[in-house]
């Protein structure tokens, strides 16, 4: 299979579809919708329209945040979940600065956590990668950094 190639496009020559499909994606993420049906409903666009696009339509994010990056992740309500998704910020030295954590719902706790980079082992991608291998965690963006 080939590497995927990507673009980078100024958003306002894009069709009002693609934002719609991110606007989904984030009410998914931040629980503002509780299914992809509603999220759809929410933005204004079909379900088929949703799934067509939704893991190939991403907002850009800056990478210039002197060494700080902040990481959503939604987790499986339960013991010790956080606690090993902490683990890994540890093993590759990323400095954590805040955790924020919403009152889980649905059986899924949503977590926000920022940290320093400037002395992390590795990269953010092979940290986000490595985050996603936690039992439990069932996903995981770099929103800032």
């Amino acid at each position: 299979m080939d590497k995927p190639s990507y673009l980078l496009i100024d958003e306002s020559v894009l069709p009002e579809i693609y934002r719609k499909v991110v606007l989904a994606n984030e009410l998914l993420e931040n629980g503002q919708a509780a299914s992809t049906a509603e999220a759809a409903r929410q933005a204004g666009i079909s379900r088929s329209v949703y799934y067509k696009y939704k893991n190939a339509v991403f907002p850009y994010v800056r990478r210039d945040t002197g060494g700080i990056f902040t990481v959503q992740a939604v987790l499986h309500d339960k013991p010790g979940v956080l606690v090993d998704l902490l683990t890994v910020f540890y093993r590759a030295n990323a400095n954590i600065l805040t955790i924020n954590q919403n009152i889980p719902a649905k059986g899924k706790a949503y977590v926000t956590v920022s940290a320093r980079s400037d002395r992390m082992r590795g990269d953010a991608d092979t940290l986000l990668r490595e985050l996603l291998d936690v039992p439990g965690v069932l996903h995981v963006e770099n929103i800032l950094g």
